[in-house]
């Protein structure tokens, strides 16, 4: 395009000057060409440009990452004149985002569809869009286009790691009471009945009660003994720490014929802590018990403990947002959320920490008659300081259980095989509960 106008320029400078000082014919046809060329090119460009429009698509606005994320767009030539060319781009923030095309010779009233797929490499909420489409006319003078804005986000869940087993925490005491506190799910144990209230499970409705009152009655249900699972997750600034990393975009052949290509974590303590608390929530939410989630990033989160995939839904939700910035201590965190959690609950502690807080978060557990495992990341091979060991150390003393996972390791792997990393006497103590003096 700037070739094109640079001969323009030089054709009418040529005209003009030469027909200033030589008056010759042929300078002055040199002067109305480029002046014709300029109307016409400018004119193309701008009905052609008017008739510009674009769709794109998308079947999913959820996704998790290391999936394949497709979106389809339609692009449309709605003017009479045919389009030389025709270029779409994505001005979407997603990393490595696919959609960029050029199209050449497009006719008049003609559409033109493809499909965008796009690695996702990162965890977060992106736009999906703005997307600009321009045209040009034929001699490369002039181009035109308009920006495409869009409101849809499309969420990107942290990467789920399947888990083939995992240490199960128990329940309370067999015989135990019924726990008073009302629960969001259906459970072996009705509480009573009360009015039926817009949104309730049409499954709840007790049709007895609502016949004999002339109005619809719904169950209340209470939680049953089974204990609760916490999953917290360590996200204090001063104690995570990162490798240099750099992520490569993946090739277009590879993403051909739906192929899902491996997905590596960024040698970041950070995303591995995510990814673990993921695969644990989701993990635990499969085999039906009730998990909660706790963290102070940059905002002080906690989700009560429910056993539904809307659950899980939430908790990742949750996961794709969280940064490491917070300022409480593993120790701060349980001291502020402990409390509110039944006795004989399990607490699964998510931290890469070599800090003494996490032997502080413990020792408040077990004083409260709460179950701590401790998922916990060396920081060392993630270019930290040194010093996990020597927890290590100090929690089996306490006998809690430990699950260490290093840079590099094959989370499904680490997380499947924690039962046999335990020792005999730490799976026992586990199961009995610790009761203060």
């Amino acid at each position: 395009m700037k070739a094109g106008r640079i001969l323009l320029a030089l054709l009418f400078g040529l005209g003009l000057l030469g027909g200033l000082v030589n008056g010759a014919s042929i300078y002055s046809r040199f002067l109305y060409i480029s002046v014709l060329l300029g109307i016409i090119g400018w004119g193309w460009t701008r009905w052609s440009a008017s008739g510009l429009s674009l769709t794109r698509q998308s079947r999913v606005l959820r996704a998790n990452v290391g999936d394949i994320f497709e979106e389809s767009y339609e692009v449309i030539n709605g003017s009479r004149i045919p389009a030389p060319w025709i270029e779409v781009i994505n001005q979407s923030t997603l990393p490595f985002a696919a959609g960029s095309r050029l199209f050449t010779f497009v006719l008049g009233r003609q559409r033109r569809n493809y499909m965008a797929r796009t690695w996702l490499t990162r965890r977060g909420d992106f736009q999906l869009g703005p997307t600009r489409i321009s045209t040009g006319d034929p001699f490369g003078l002039f181009s035109a286009g308009k920006v495409m804005e869009t409101k849809e986000t499309l969420v990107v869940f942290p990467v789920v790691h399947e888990i083939g087993s995992f240490l199960s925490p128990p329940g309370l005491l067999p015989g135990g009471q019924v726990i008073r506190r009302k629960s969001y799910d259906i459970t072996p144990h009705a509480a009573g009945v009360r009015e039926y209230m817009h949104g309730d499970a049409m499954k709840r409705i007790h049709w007895p009660t609502s016949a004999r009152r002339n109005q619809l009655m719904v169950k209340e249900f209470e939680q049953d003994p089974q204990a609760e699972i916490w999953l917290y997750l360590d996200s204090q600034k001063a104690v995570h720490f990162e490798k240099p990393y750099q992520q490569k975009e993946l090739p277009l052949d590879s993403m051909m014929f739906m192929k899902r290509p491996k997905y590596k974590l960024p040698p970041a303590t950070l995303e591995y802590s995510v990814s673990t608390t993921a695969s644990l929530a989701h993990y635990f939410i499969g085999q039906r018990r009730s998990v909660g989630y706790v963290s102070a990033g940059q905002t002080f989160t906690v989700h009560p403990a429910e056993r539904s995939e809307r659950q899980e839904a939430k908790i990742l939700e949750t996961l794709a947002f969280v940064e490491a910035n917070g300022t409480l201590s593993i120790a701060a965190l349980v001291a502020a959320q402990a409390s509110q959690m039944p006795q004989g609950s399990s607490v699964i502690l998510v931290t890469p920490t070599v800090r003494a807080d996490l032997l502080h978060a413990v020792d408040d557990l077990q004083m409260r008659n709460l179950r701590p495992l401790v998922v916990l990341l060396n920081a060392e091979t993630f270019g930290g300081p040194p010093g996990t060991e020597t927890l290590i150390d100090a929690l089996r003393e306490r006998r809690v259980p430990v699950c260490l996972i290093s840079c590099d390791d094959n989370l499904s792997q680490a997380l499947s095989e924690i039962p046999s990393t335990f020792k005999s006497q730490d799976i026992r103590s586990w199961r009995t509960p610790v009761f203060s003096q």
